[in-house]
């Protein structure tokens, strides 16, 4: 059985976490600079001399320090001295992580992973445009595309909108509308950084779950940059939670976990979260404790944690909150309500009076049941608080566990390849269609062409022959008509001379 973890101390009394227990989950509350990183540090600290690995984004930028053993704080040292404390300081094994990998190895997830759930939450989609990225998701799975990088997701919905008809037909319902609304997000996406985060090669679990002389690794997300994407931020944490869960085998009832996971800023997570993120959120957190791993949220209120998620979480620390609004006090007596009474103290009033580093603490007793809340100041840890110099980020990632594993990005044939391919070969199809068509057209026009000028040809000859004939016939007729009308003139003439002869012979 694994020491308990001195956790907290007062005058009268010392409260440990059980290591047997951690796996029952924990919440870390209280305003901003009421101690709630130092807390943080001093749990992680605890897993690690346990030989329990920790994973945990650094928004601050100050828990790279757990690296260098601690000592020359005046501050740690009054604190030390007050709780009669005599510390050992020493420096904890990290790996540091980013998803943009400027300040730590790169994180990488992909696509397929991520799934359509999480990048609707990403992407911000009402439930019709959700619909749709489910049939491409569908479409991808059935004819063997792989979706790893933004590119690959990109190239597939650029197909669904070409083939909208088709595949409402098989599918389901496609609108044009939906399909844009889904690339502009994941333009916006992209522009945020998203192209870094997604692809190969994607970060393999078991190297969070590292231990280096005895004590577990503690895996550092730089998350500075990264939560100025709080969308992005919550949801890459939620997936990994996910992960975690669907991967690990069932582990039982254990001495200490197997992995423990902070998630710092936890509000982010259930900020506008619909109704289906919240639920898968709450099925994660009840069963992943089956697989060893423990889940502690940290935020400033007990009230930014859903009931049924927060009601899960047995091992508790509160700092001091404000209570100078009516939804301060709001919030106040929610925190208060939260802890299971202690009769010697009023638990409301005492959480606004809390000084720096000063907390109310309940954590499961051996039996699992949650002990009487108490007033104790947090014990300081034992390894550096602040941040490391560049100098020696530098010489940290080069002696890190996972080196030249995850530096050099992989883009192997997926969908956006195959898509392309496919949409390549249909364009050369139409346009050589389009050349053919063309060309009969041409055909056609040039045969009309030619017809018409035959005919016209045709048309000359026949005026020609009728042309002949005509001053033929005229010429002949020109004649008659001449010896008709000679004769005439004749008869005229005789008929004159012998009619007169006639006539006088008469007379006599």
């Amino acid at each position: 059985m694994s020491d308990p973890i001195l956790t907290a101390k007062n005058t009268e009394a010392e409260f440990f976490l059980l290591p047997q227990m951690a796996n029952r989950h924990g919440v870390i509350t209280g305003a901003t600079g009421t101690g709630k990183t130092v807390t943080l540090q001093k749990l992680a600290e605890g897993f690690s001399q346990r030989g329990v690995p920790v994973f945990m984004a650094d928004i601050k930028g100050d828990l790279t320090g757990v690296t260098q053993p601690g000592g020359g704080n005046a501050k740690i040292d009054a604190r030390n001295e007050m709780l009669g404390i005599t510390p050992t300081f020493e420096q904890f094994p990290a790996t540091v992580w980013d998803v943009f990998g400027k300040q730590g190895h790169p994180l990488r997830a992909t696509v397929s992973e991520m799934g359509p759930l999480l990048l609707s939450r990403l992407l911000q989609l009402n439930d019709t445009q959700e619909g749709v990225l489910s049939i491409a998701f569908k479409y991808a799975d059935d004819n063997g595309l792989l979706l790893l990088d933004l590119k690959d997701l990109q190239q597939l919905m650029l197909f669904v909108g070409e083939n909208a008809d088709q595949l409402t037909l098989q599918y389901g319902n496609v609108s044009s509308a939906s399909v844009g609304a889904i690339q502009r997000g994941l333009l916006q996406l992209d522009e945020q950084g998203g192209d870094l985060f997604f692809g190969e090669p994607a970060v393999r679990l078991e190297d969070f779950m590292q231990s280096l002389g005895g004590k577990g690794v503690l895996n550092l997300l730089a998350a500075d940059q990264l939560v100025q994407a709080p969308k992005l931020y919550s949801t890459f944490l939620l997936w990994l939670l996910s992960e975690l869960f669907e991967s690990l085998p069932e582990a039982g009832d254990l001495d200490k976990p197997k992995l423990v996971f902070f998630f710092d800023e936890a509000h982010l997570l259930f900020n506008d979260a619909p109704t289906a993120l919240v639920e898968k959120v709450e099925q994660v957190v009840r069963l992943i404790r089956s697989k060893g791993v423990g889940v502690y949220f940290v935020t400033q209120n007990p009230a930014d944690i859903p009931e049924k998620v927060l009601a899960q979480l047995g091992n508790r620390v509160q700092h001091a909150l404000r209570a100078y609004t009516p939804q301060e006090q709001k919030g106040v007596r929610a925190a208060a309500s939260s802890f299971r009474v202690n009769p010697k103290i009023d638990t409301e009033t005492v959480i606004t009076e809390l000084g720096v580093g000063e907390v109310l603490i309940s954590t499961l007793d051996e039996k699992g049941v949650p002990t009487v809340v108490d007033r104790a100041f947090v014990v300081p840890p034992v390894g550096h608080i602040g941040p490391i110099t560049p100098e020696q980020r530098q010489a940290l990632l080069a002696n890190s566990l996972v080196a030249g594993i995850y530096d050099t990005a992989v883009d192997r044939e997926s969908a956006f390849e195959l898509l392309k391919a496919k949409s390549d070969q249909r364009l050369l199809e139409q346009q050589q269609q389009a050349e053919a068509e063309a060309q009969q057209k041409i055909a056609e026009e040039q045969a009309k062409a030619e017809a018409r000028e035959e005919k016209a040809a045709g048309s000359s000859r026949n005026d020609t022959v009728f042309e002949s004939v005509t001053k033929s016939v005229a010429r002949s007729a020109s004649s008659s008509i001449g010896r008709q009308v000679g004769n005439a003139i004749v008869r005229g003439v005789l008929g004159s001379i012998f009619g007169g002869k006639s006539k006088k012979g008469g007379w006599f």
